[in-house]
């Protein structure tokens, strides 16, 4: 099915994403978020949203709930309203309630409203596992002094102890 070619009505809408149609009414108003299938056009036409308006719809909520004001929702929103779904897909929005961060890697955390100021991060779990595979490579010593060799395989093991004695 080309989501570019199918709406779904408010209603439908507002039970996908957990908002009141009032809400869905007024972010519609303002700008916030609009239906990009096909605008209210007077009295008795219906907006049609698309997945895509569905799922930014379902974001602004999620936001709203954790605490971010709707001002920085906005501008959260401003930022995400050009990608696609699939761009959407590799996105995790992150907040402390006072701001709101993208995170696309392990590696790039984004703050929205600041005009996507750049944030530094450090994936933990990235460096461990880098950590984890030098040090498996290199030498380390134990309390009492010995010599805790990496590779000690069978054949490294006779050799050094030939060249001990």
């Amino acid at each position: 099915m080309d989501t570019d070619l199918v709406g779904y009505r408010g209603p439908t809408a507002c039970a996908a994403a957990g908002i009141t149609y009032r809400q869905l009414d007024y972010w519609a108003r303002t700008g916030l978020i609009g239906p990009s299938v096909r605008t209210a056009t007077g009295s008795g036409t219906q907006r049609l949203y698309s997945f895509r308006d569905i799922l930014v719809l379902k974001v602004v909520k999620r936001l709203l709930d954790t605490g971010v004001s709707l001002q920085n929702i906005r501008k959260a929103v401003d930022h995400l309203r050009n990608r696609g779904v699939k761009d959407l897909a590799n996105v995790t929005l992150l907040s402390d309630g006072a701001t709101v961060y993208e995170c696309t890697s392990a590696e790039e955390v984004v703050d929205l409203l600041a005009g996507g100021q750049g944030v530094f991060g450090i994936a933990v779990s990235g460096a461990l596992r880098e950590l984890s595979g030098e040090l498996a490579e290199l030498p380390a010593e134990r309390i009492d002094g010995s010599t805790v060799h990496p590779a000690d395989d069978e054949l490294s093991q006779r050799r050094r102890r030939r060249a001990a004695v």
